[in-house]
Parts: C-alpha cells; structure tokens; sequence
C-alpha cells in the first residue's frame, strides 16, 4: 500500500527561522531518506512552495474557476510530502516517526489508481 506523509509547518515558518535551521532542514530530510533507503522502502518526496504561490480551482456551473481567496483555511502550510510504500497504516506510522517534523505529519493512505 501507499501512504502519504503530509509535512505541515506553522504559518510563516520559514520567514522566521534563523539561517542555520534553514541549511539543517535539507540534512535532516537527507537522512530520514537514506533511513527510508536503508529499508528498502519504495518512497517519493517533494517540498512543496507556500499557499501564498498557489492557486486553487473550484467548480462552478461553468466548470472550474480559479479562487482568488484563501485556500484551504488551515493554521499550518502544506511544506511538503513523501509517499512511501508500506503494508499497513500502522506501519506508515512507524516509519513517520522517523520523518523530519514541523507542526505535524499526516498519514493518509493513497488511491491506486486502476491501469
């Protein structure tokens, strides 16, 4: 199965951290990777821009319209994510523990898409 840690980080973190967080932040991922790697873990990661530089698309009755609002109202940006290959939620979990954390890591299991 396939899970998705979800990386949040408070509001406007990384206008607030000092320099030195800044360059640990990439080791710190480096090593959670080569741990998932050490495992033989199937895994896939991307850090993700803030809300501030998205856009969303809402449907409409003359189909999808872009949102000029706020996005999705939450207190914590969407940094990043890693989809890891895993047999169950408990075991996501486990190796989630490991993961680099900010304000918090949602697991969610993934749609397999039919071929």
């Amino acid at each position: 199965m396939k899970f998705a840690l979800l990386l949040f980080d408070p509001e406007g973190y990384w206008e607030s951290v000092s320099g030195e967080e800044m360059e640990a932040a990439p080791a710190e991922h480096a090593a959670f990777a080569q741990c998932l790697s050490d495992q033989r873990i199937a895994y896939s990661a991307q850090a993700v821009k803030p809300a501030s530089e998205a856009r969303t698309l809402r449907p409409s009755p003359q189909g999808p319209v872009s949102a000029t609002g706020p996005f999705v109202a939450l207190d914590e940006d969407l940094a990043g994510f890693y989809v890891i290959e895993c047999a169950d939620l408990d075991e996501a979990e486990k190796i989630a523990r490991h993961c680099p954390m900010g304000a918090g890591i949602e697991i969610r299991p993934v749609w397999d898409a039919p071929s």
